[in-house]
């Protein structure tokens, strides 16, 4: 069964299950200052999953609630987790493939390094796929760029896309 047709936003459904499984007693303030969104919408993703059957409120004190997650609610939360690291693994391959034919790219014009051009998680796995093929990463210019836009990776080759050391005649390539 796919979690997606059970959940109209699995990752904030997976994160809002999580923390009130961590403490059935934090406040919708809470939760939306933890998650980063508004109270309002904390409030209609509760209204829903209470809705759905994934989540009980029961009354603690006279102005505090308590969230109880219901086996449904459990077996939503797995189900979402088990798709999130599927995700996460398929994205990750995702990265290392791309990496490794810009790698290859880079490498068949004569280039020994590239630059990396974004920030986050996926430049954290371009650079750890550098160093595994032993490519250098490097600042300097005139490399081959791996540009990361979102979760897209491109290599942008340099306008000269002979290194400097073959335009000087170090090579020794009559090419």
């Amino acid at each position: 069964m796919e979690t997606n047709a059970l959940s109209e936003d699995p990752t904030r459904d997976l994160s809002l299950l999580t923390q009130i499984e961590a403490d059935p007693d934090v406040s919708q303030a809470s939760l939306a200052s933890e998650l980063g969104v508004a109270i309002g919408t904390i409030n209609w993703h509760l209204k829903r999953m209470v809705a759905k059957g994934y989540v009980k409120v029961k009354r603690a004190q006279r102005k505090k609630l308590r969230y109880i997650i219901t086996p449904e609610g459990i077996a939503l939360r797995a189900a979402l987790t088990m798709d999130y690291i599927r995700n996460s693994f398929d994205l990750y391959r995702h990265v290392r493939r791309k990496t490794g034919m810009a790698i290859e790219e880079a490498r068949q014009h004569g280039f020994e390094a590239l630059g990396i051009q974004g920030e986050g998680e996926i430049a954290e796995v371009c650079r750890l796929t550098c160093l595994e093929q032993e490519m250098l990463v490097s600042s300097a210019p005139n490399l081959p760029q791996i540009v990361i836009d979102g979760i897209k990776l491109a290599l942008i080759m340099p306008s000269n896309s002979r290194p400097a050391a073959e335009e000087r005649g170090m090579h020794g390539s009559d090419a």
